[in-house]
């Protein structure tokens, strides 16, 4: 068996930071899991979307039409698109169509 190391820390250079190409890998494993929410939300209930490895510019137009399809608010927060409401199914299509490959996750 054998383990990979990674040199994080030089006494010559100080700390290594990661190649991008480490950082890229570490991100997702590129399923896009959409999920509902209601804990710390006062009962109301929002469907989830994350595992998106798209630029902010174009996760916010994706918001933007997801919530247009929805026709209902919501946000964009870390890297997760929040929607109002439980649109669970009628997420997984519109992503399905769009090429991502996408699991309904939670209850």
């Amino acid at each position: 068996m054998s383990k990979e190391t990674r040199l994080v820390y030089s006494t010559e250079t100080g700390r290594i930071k990661p190649t991008e190409e480490s950082q890229k890998q570490s991100k997702g494993d590129g399923i896009v899991r959409i999920r509902r929410e209601v804990s710390g939300r006062k009962g109301k209930g929002v469907t989830t979307i994350n595992g998106l490895d798209l630029p902010d510019k174009e996760l916010k137009q994706l918001a933007k039409n997801l919530k247009q399809l929805c026709g209902t608010g919501g946000s964009v927060k870390n890297g997760v698109i929040e929607i109002q409401g439980d649109h669970r199914e009628k997420l997984q299509l519109a992503l399905e169509q769009q090429g991502h490959t996408v699991k309904l996750a939670g209850g």
